[in-house]
This record gives structure tokens, sequence and C-alpha cells, in this order.
């Protein structure tokens, strides 16, 4: 399987959320071929500031994988990791994070700031960046659109 057929299920999670009015991004974790974990942005429904969907995935990925640490693990997620998911990354031994759009304003891994490959931690993850980035950057771009037009975007 290639990185586009991981992110297009990423893809479909992030369109979950964004169905029921939550950013949306999805995440997929992948190990050796076989999707171990699936989620997506589940803040406002569970009025959790954690309820990021790669903190969501990678708490799923553990708990099918029957540990903590997730080597030999691809992240697949449709937007940069802000800096709360860049530590879980980099906690749970994820060894790569392929990522659909960046994030200039809250990015982690490589555009505010690059936790995943910061020298003075004893664990790094390669990135991938671009994959599928028009149509990551698409659905949020869409998403907020409609908020404004709402007067709820914040």
């Amino acid at each position: 399987m290639t990185d586009e057929y991981y992110m297009k299920i990423a893809l479909e999670e992030a369109e979950k959320a964004a169905a029921e009015g939550e950013v949306p991004i999805g995440a997929v974790v992948v190990r050796r071929g076989e999707i171990i974990a699936k989620a997506y942005n589940k803040r406002e429904a569970a009025k959790d500031a954690t309820g990021h969907a790669e903190l969501l995935a990678i708490r799923e990925a553990c708990r099918n994988a029957g540990g903590w640490r997730l080597t030999d693990t691809t992240l697949y997620v449709t937007i940069e990791p802000c800096p709360m998911c860049a530590g879980a990354i980099l906690q749970s031994r994820i060894d790569r994070v392929v990522i659909g759009a960046m994030d200039p304003k809250a990015g982690a891994c490589g555009s505010v700031i690059n936790l995943l490959q910061h020298e003075r931690f004893n664990h790094r993850a390669e990135i991938v960046t671009g994959v599928m980035q028009e149509e990551c950057a698409g659905i949020m771009k869409t998403f907020f659109t409609a908020l404004r037009k709402k007067g709820l975007a914040k």
C-alpha cells in the first residue's frame, strides 16, 4: 500500500469530523501494512482539549498493540500535529509521520517548530510532508469558510 492509500483513509476520518462539526482532522496508525487504529477530532463532542485525532489514534493503537511502544509504525495525519500531539508521537515511539498539509500557525513538525527531529530528544521520527496536500488543506478551508459564513469561526 502507498502513503496516498492510507492518507485517503485519514481523509475519510477527517470527513467524519467535519460532519459532526469538529475541525476536520483524521489520523491513521499503520504497522507492517495493517491499520491498527484510526480516529478523528472529537474535542467539541468530548469537551476535551486532548480530543485530537492523533492522540485518539495513538491511544487506540496502544490498546490494539498491547503496549505503549508503537515502534515500527507510521502515523498518517491530514494536518501537521500540534506540540501536544508531537509529544505523544515521541513518547509512543512512532517511527514515521506522514502529513497531508502543514499548519503554519500551530504545527510542531516543521512549521513553527520541529519537535519530532529535535536533537535533544531521545527519539526522532521521520517526517514526510505534502501527501495529498491539496485535499487535506481543502477540507480545512471548506470547513472554516462555512464557519465564517455562519459567524462561528474563532
